[in-house]
């Protein structure tokens, strides 16, 4: 029955990476980045409202499940204010098979490559900031020092390997904008969540209930963030470079080199449809952590607060 629904209840098993993965296949749906702000709104309000338990008469489960997937594709799960278009996992293959799909194709000049690692870098930074655990804020300052280091730490890589591979195989030179992005974002994440690392970062018991600020758990967040983000693009961006080249071989594709990079871009966005929900599913959401692995100070108010109850705190990774 619909009014008797626990709308935050996980539809699939969140301790499981299939049940992951098709959570993440339901919230990164591209389709839902199409949809009108007033659409959203209209599902956020019926979430609240079922979260109250005041279900507007006439309400199927599948309209509240339709309403999960909407609010959380595009509404932040710490504040819960709605996400910027551009910074939602569900713009993630719109938008990120058009980027990726043109640092494969313009690798060979370093005017394209610097070009195409800046709206890259551009792009990440927007996504982290927005996917970024609310509770600890960060001021513009920081964020101009997180995009600036980022991107030079992109075009550094690119454009130095760029002209490291001059007499490399061609394929090596089609690797250096994953070698780029990949470096890019061991910088770019941590950067743009300073302040989690630098403070901490909010930890809950089961309940949610909060129990202190921990430097460990962010740590831990953050670098499972960055290897989602890695193995988001490592397909794509290794894969594709290879087809390519073997494509190029055949006389139809030489001549028509001007659709080389719209294919890409296709081809990229296929990875992608993939591999977005599947790198998301890597780690749980709610990443734990047990408290014996916590800060001294922290494990210790823990334990005389509560005692031996807790085993484990909880916190919001991020995306």
């Amino acid at each position: 029955m619909a009014q008797s629904l626990d709308i935050d209840a996980p539809r699939w098993d969140q301790s499981t990476f299939m049940g992951r993965l098709r959570h993440f296949f339901n919230i990164t749906d591209c389709r839902t980045a199409l949809l009108p702000d007033a659409e959203l709104d209209q599902a956020k309000a019926l979430v609240l409202s079922c979260r109250a338990g005041s279900v507007p008469p006439g309400t199927t489960e599948d309209q509240l499940h339709y309403a999960k997937k909407l609010y959380d594709s595009a509404f932040h799960p710490d504040t819960g204010d709605r996400m910027n278009l551009i910074g939602r996992m569900s713009f993630q293959v719109p938008g990120g098979m058009a980027i990726t799909g043109f640092m494969l194709q313009f690798y060979r000049t370093v005017p394209a490559v610097v070009f195409w690692q800046w709206v890259n870098q551009s792009f990440n930074a927007l996504v982290n900031y927005t996917n970024r655990n609310a509770a600890s804020p960060i001021t513009p300052k920081q964020i101009g020092v997180a995009y600036v280091t980022a991107t030079s730490t992109a075009l550094a890589t690119a454009v130095g390997l760029n002209l490291y591979t001059k007499k490399a195989p061609p394929l090596v030179a089609r690797w250096v904008p994953f070698a780029a992005v990949a470096s890019a974002n061991c910088v770019n994440i941590p950067m743009m969540r300073q302040q989690e690392i630098l403070n901490g970062i909010t930890v809950t018991d089961e309940n949610g209930n909060k129990l202190g600020a921990s430097k460990k758990a962010a740590a831990k967040g953050i670098t499972q963030v960055v290897v989602s983000r890695i193995t988001m693009a490592a397909p794509g961006m290794i894969i594709m470079p290879i087809i390519m080249q073997r494509m190029e071989r055949f006389r139809f594709m030489q001549r028509i080199t001007f659709l080389h990079g719209p294919i890409q871009v296709l081809m990229v966005g296929v990875f992608l449809v993939f591999m977005v929900p599947a790198a998301c599913s890597l780690f749980p959401q709610q990443c734990s952590m047990a408290v014996s692995k916590l800060e001294p100070e922290l494990r210790d108010s823990i334990v005389s607060q509560h005692g031996d109850k807790i085993k484990y705190v909880y916190f919001n990774k991020g995306l």
